[in-house]
């Protein structure tokens, strides 16, 4: 045994009493973390508008802090773009990660001093706690891989900005840099497909024991190995022990990453996000994600049926019940407050408290990490219409068509009822992707690193959204078709009338 596993061991038995200790005091952490955090934010631009310094109560907090999405928030990271210091948080953040918006475009996430550790400490408690569970730690003494985003850092306000891969990169602990790979020259590369064969090369005769990515890049990963080896990943790897994955549901993938590597191997589920690591699969033998309550965030959540309502309940994590789907509402060391991440829990345990990731609050298609919305879908339609003015179209949904029959890359699906087609059916519909990459970063990083082809249009048959409709009983009244999902129940009764 190597000098990494043999001193990780003590350390993961010291971080996991640590977490025994904060899950016996759940309730209580999670009500000392409010208090904290609205302590040490009172005299920040957010917390005088606020009145952080009358607030006693957690029923003062919800009082006093509204819910927010990140267009109600960008007021005050605007602020911070214009030099201001102690905004949401005291000084400035140490960096803005980029991600995907809505109607603003492109995001610019808080990341503080104080937040850094809840981002790479629970990574590395994600590894110790299986240590402990498990007693397998010699895939610390080979070389593990972590296929992310360039580590290259802009600046924006003297501000570092990236992606939240990249940034985490440059936290990754210096008994790791030795056995990590790729390279950081390799990782920097912005075309992925000359990155990924050049990942190949650094890797393929390694001993890799760990391999981290989001599950459609490692699938690809993994294609590539296969097509230039004729062989399994298992004896391409064979000391391929542990797979750690997130961002995005994992279900679609599992069978066909499992027949790449050609035998079953342990997995970690991890449940990052560029607001906060969230949670992390703490046990190989129970369902869900342990909840990091312990972590610098104070937690709310909404259940997912009242989320629209004028005044929906926000509820502690002593109010939580089994079963219920709640959006994720989070204030953080970052600076972020009452902040709507957008994604909808449910518990399957309180003690601990563990969580299945069910979704996003509103209609969406993330198969592959996209985080595509209705409205960058009705966006990127009406665009291409005013290009294409004879076309008409009575209704349309879009699907992700993750194993399509014919083979090839996957793609997203867009199932049109025209009422005037186009006169170049490609053209349109080039159109509708070009401005789909325009409006959603993570759609264009795939499209670009050939993880997806661009899209596919189906036309469909006169009345197949009233048929559809009639067919589940909602036809008329308030009844909506839903622009888009992140599965294909509709699109497959939709194309039955193909």
């Amino acid at each position: 045994m190597g000098i990494r596993a043999l001193l990780s061991r003590p350390l993961a038995h010291y971080i996991v009493e640590k977490q025994l200790r904060w899950i016996a005091n759940s309730r209580a952490i999670q009500e000392q973390w409010r208090q904290s955090l609205v302590t040490k934010a009172k005299d920040t631009r957010f917390g005088k508008d606020h009145f952080f310094k009358d607030i006693q109560t957690y029923a003062d907090f919800r009082q006093a802090v509204p819910v927010r999405d990140y267009e109600e928030l960008k007021p005050y990271v605007e602020l911070i773009l214009q030099g201001e210091n102690d905004v949401l948080w005291p000084g400035k953040p140490a960096y803005f990660a980029k991600t995907s918006g809505t109607t603003s475009g492109v995001k610019y996430i808080p990341i503080t001093s104080d937040s850094i550790p809840n981002h790479i400490n629970s990574a590395r408690d994600a590894l110790l706690t299986y240590i402990h569970e498990t007693g397998k730690a010699e895939f610390l003494d080979k070389k593990l891989i972590f296929l992310s985003g360039s580590p290259e850092l802009d600046q924006k306000a003297g501000i570092h900005l990236g992606r939240l891969s990249g940034i985490v990169n440059h936290h990754v602990p210096g008994y790791l840099r030795t056995n990590q790979l790729p390279s950081y020259e390799t990782n920097c590369m912005d075309d992925w497909e000359a990155k990924l064969e050049k990942i190949i090369d650094e890797t393929i005769s390694q001993p890799m024991s760990l391999i981290s990515g989001i599950p459609p890049w490692v699938q690809m990963y993994f294609d590539r190995i296969r097509d230039r080896t004729g062989k399994d990943i298992k004896d391409v790897f064979p000391d391929f022990s542990l797979f750690v994955y997130g961002g995005v549901n994992f279900d679609p993938y599992r069978a066909k990453l499992f027949e790449s590597i050609g035998k079953k191997i342990d997995s970690i589920e991890t449940y990052p996000a560029s607001e906060g690591f969230l949670a992390y699969q703490d046990t190989q033998t129970e369902e869900g994600l342990l909840l990091l309550l312990n972590s610098g965030i104070f937690f709310e959540f909404i259940p997912a049926e009242n989320y629209f309502d004028p005044n929906p309940p926000r509820l502690s994590i002593a109010e939580v019940e089994l079963g219920q789907n709640y959006a994720v509402i989070i204030n953080s060391n970052a600076g972020l407050w009452g902040y709507s991440i957008g994604d909808t829990v449910k518990f399957v345990s309180l003690h601990p408290y563990r969580i299945l990731v069910t979704g996003r609050i509103k209609h969406f298609i993330s198969a592959f990490g996209e985080h595509v919305i209705g409205e960058e879908v009705e966006k990127a339609l009406h665009y291409a219409m005013e290009r294409h003015p004879e076309v008409e179209v009575t209704e349309c949904t879009v699907a992700p068509m993750v194993n399509p029959p014919e083979g090839g890359l996957p793609y997203h699906e867009w199932l049109i009822e025209f009422k005037t087609p186009p006169t170049d059916a490609e053209a349109f519909a080039k159109a509708v992707d070009t401005r789909l990459t325009q409006l959603n970063v993570y759609y264009q990083d795939l499209i670009t690193g050939s993880i997806l082809r661009p899209l596919v249009i189906t036309a469909l048959p006169k009345n197949s959204f009233i048929n559809y409709m009639r067919s589940k009983g909602k036809l008329g009244g308030q009844n909506k078709v839903p622009r888009l999902s992140n599965d294909r129940l509709m699109a497959d009764d939709l194309r039955k009338g193909v």
